[in-house]
């Protein structure tokens, strides 16, 4: 049986944040994603993950502007912002240490080039010696989105992964954009799985839930099961209508 958890940067935004953990435990989540926890206070959002019992799946570094992740101003593959990169790193570490979130997203942003390259994997190599008890992932993105992106394909991203040679180092597989970028969602998984450490899923059709485009969720999911894949799920997308009435794929997983 699969876990999924629910981002609560895109789900049931129709509610004030702190509103939203509720939600998604009556909606029968068992864990949630943040871009960004300072969208509320820690205390209070450790407070609500402990009385609804939710699990904080992973949080992102750095923050999102709102709830568009193609906002982040990521500096992690950018020469000379080694220490805004730091900074950065420092205070999402001290918030997912605070809050018990099993994995930090290092967004790698935009970068060209040898040196952003370069760049780029120092940084993670940094960020997961600062403390091996926290859980990096990184996620290649479609360049469409994000143009200029440096992880705009898993071969770069599988390359990083290679040269810095973590244990808490993985990878962050997004149904959106690995069907952006490859058009084989069920194909590039079964390549890159191994090295696969969260999973988050949307159509590629405005980013909204599975079903209302080409990629077969079923046909995924159970893809999922039979790998063994133990990670979370998460339903990272804009729901086209009532954030319940989106929900149906899960009946798949």
């Amino acid at each position: 049986m699969l876990r999924v958890c629910a981002n609560l940067s895109m789900l049931f935004t129709e509610r004030p944040m702190m509103e939203r953990f509720a939600a998604a435990a009556q909606a029968g989540f068992e864990a949630v994603e943040i871009h960004d926890p300072a969208e509320a206070d820690e205390a209070p959002i450790a407070a609500a993950l402990s009385r609804h019992g939710l699990a904080l799946a992973s949080i992102t570094c750095p923050p999102a502007d709102g709830a568009d992740p193609s906002s982040l101003q990521a500096s992690a593959a950018l020469p000379g912002a080694e220490a805004r990169f730091r900074t950065d790193w420092t205070r999402a570490c001290r918030s997912a240490r605070a809050l018990g979130a099993e994995r930090m997203h290092l967004v790698a942003g935009v970068g060209e080039g040898p040196e952003a390259g370069e760049t780029f994997a120092r940084n993670v190599a940094w960020a997961a010696s600062q403390d091996p008890a926290v859980q990096l992932t990184i996620e290649p993105v479609c360049g469409d989105d994000l143009p200029g992106a440096f992880l705009d394909d898993y071969s770069v991203a599988l390359a990083v992964l290679e040269d810095v040679a973590a244990p808490n180092l993985s990878l962050r597989f997004d149904t959106y954009h690995a069907h952006r970028m490859t058009g084989d969602v069920i194909g590039t998984w079964a390549a890159v799985r191994a090295h696969v450490g969260h999973v988050q899923i949307a159509h590629h059709h405005g980013r909204q839930e599975p079903g209302r485009g080409e990629i077969d969720f079923p046909a995924f999911l159970a893809r999922l099961d039979m790998d063994g894949y133990a990670g979370w799920v998460c339903a990272e997308y804009v729901p086209s209508g009532e954030p319940a009435a989106s929900l149906g794929w899960r009946g798949e997983s």
